[in-house]
C-alpha cells in the first residue's frame, strides 16, 4: 500500500504505541484520523501530523459508533484501520470488580470488533486492518487473566476475519508486542519490575505496525524472539506450563 495520501485511522493514539505509530505514518504522508481518550494529547499530536482528532472513551460502546460515523462522513473511504486502543489491569482475578472486567472487555475486545464491523464497508479494495494484540493473549500471564483472555479473543477474531477476507484484496494483520516502555504499566495498577525481558521502545512496535499496513503482513512479533515461548507452548505444553509457573508473572 502507498502510504502517502492514504486515510488511516489509529485508535489509542493519545500515547504509547498509538502515538508512535501516528508519528511514523504522518512522516510517510498518510492522512490520519486520531482516536484517544486525552483531547489535549491528541491535539498536540495533530499539530505534529496534521491529523483529525476524535476523542472518545471506548468503554462506552456508543462512542465507537459515533467515531465510525464521523470517519465515514468526513472521508467516505478508509484505507487502513489500526486497532491499537487498550487498557490493562493487573492483580488477582478475585480482586477485580464487575466494572473493571466490563471495561477491560469493552475497550480491548468489543470496541475493535465493533469499529472494524462499522468501517469494513468503507474500507478500500486494497485496505488494511491491523490489530495490536499482546504476547499475553498467546501465552497467558499470571495476574492478568482477563487481559490475556480478551487479547486471545482479539487474536482469534483477526485470524477468522483474515480467512473471511481472503481473495478480496483486503489484508488483516496482527502485531504481537511483549513488554513495551509506555505508561501502560502504571495505568494498569502495577508497575513492571522484572529485570527481564527488558521493555522495548514504542517506536519499535510502531515500525512493525506501519510495515503491517504498508506490506499487508499477517503477523509480527516485537521482539521476534517471542515466537519461541509461543512455539514451546504449542509443541510441549506441559514443559511450558512448568516453566511459566516457575518463572512467569507480570
Amino acid at each position: 500500500m502507498e502510504l502517502r495520501g492514504a486515510v488511516v485511522v489509529v485508535t489509542g493514539a493519545s500515547s504509547g504505541i498509538g502515538a508512535a505509530t501516528a508519528l511514523e505514518l504522518g512522516r510517510a504522508g498518510a492522512k490520519l484520523v486520531l482516536h484517544g481518550r486525552d483531547p489535549a494529547r491528541l491535539a498536540s499530536l495533530a499539530g505534529r501530523t496534521g491529523g483529525l482528532t476524535l476523542p472518545a472513551d471506548f468503554a462506552d460502546t456508543e462512542a465507537v459508533s459515533r467515531v465510525a460515523a464521523e470517519v465515514t462522513e468526513r472521508f467516505g473511504t478508509v484505507d487502513a484501520l489500526v486497532n491499537n486502543a487498550g487498557i490493562g489491569w493487573a492483580g488477582a482475578f478475585s480482586e477485580m470488580t464487575r466494572e473493571q472486567v466490563r471495561d477491560l472487555i469493552a475497550v480491548n475486545l468489543t470496541a475493535p470488533i465493533e469499529l472494524t464491523r462499522a468501517l469494513l464497508p468503507a474500507l478500500s479494495p486494497q485496505g488494511r486492518v491491523v490489530f495490536v494484540t499482546s504476547i499475553a493473549g498467546r501465552t497467558g500471564v499470571a495476574g492478568e487473566a482477563v487481559y490475556s483472555a480478551v487479547k486471545a479473543g482479539l487474536d482469534s477474531f483477526a485470524e477468522s476475519l483474515r480467512f473471511e477476507l481472503a481473495g478480496t484484496g483486503m489484508k488483516v494483520g496482527v502485531v504481537v508486542p511483549g513488554v513495551v516502555d509506555t505508561e501502560f504499566f502504571a495505568r494498569r495498577g502495577r508497575p513492571y519490575e522484572r529485570r527481564s525481558p527488558r521493555p522495548v521502545p514504542p517506536e519499535r512496535v510502531a515500525a512493525a505496525v506501519v510495515r503491517a499496513v504498508r506490506d499487508g503482513r499477517a503477523e509480527s512479533y516485537v521482539p521476534r524472539w517471542l515466537r519461541v515461548p509461543v512455539a514451546v507452548r504449542g509443541l510441549v505444553p506441559g514443559l511450558y506450563r512448568g516453566l511459566a509457573a516457575r518463572f512467569g508473572g507480570s
